[in-house]
């Protein structure tokens, strides 16, 4: 069974920084693009950002945007979240997922879900 793999959370302060990992199989690879998601206890699952296998056109919810930094290499299969300036808000446990879509934010046009890295932020 193949299927996307985050790795690279944690426990931080605020303030501090992460860089998230993923690994993806390559059943993903007829996907345009991959994206991150993340989802705190008791609260939906909410976009984070995505990016083209290329490594172009990468989007970012409001809330990231200029914090949070992806990436994609297709020659190693990973995409990455670089994450700076960490708050409390980011806790939660971080997915990755692929997708078709162009310059989608909804988790329902995503897919391949991988299993999640924990992300916690103190203040």
């Amino acid at each position: 069974q193949a299927q996307l793999v985050e790795s690279g959370g944690g426990v931080v302060q605020a303030g501090d920084s992460l860089r998230l990992s993923c690994s993806a199989p390559a059943r993903t690879f007829s996907a345009y693009n991959m994206g991150w998601f993340r989802q705190a206890p008791g609260k939906e699952r909410e976009f984070v950002a995505a990016i083209a296998w290329s490594g172009n056109y990468p989007y970012y919810a409001d809330a990231v945007k200029g914090r949070f930094t992806i990436s994609a290499d297709s020659a190693k299969n990973t995409v990455e979240l670089q994450m700076t300036s960490l708050k409390s808000d980011d806790t939660g446990i971080y997915y990755c997922a692929a997708t078709r879509a162009v310059y989608s934010r909804h988790r329902w046009d995503f897919s391949s879900w991988g299993q999640g890295t924990q992300v916690t932020v103190s203040s």
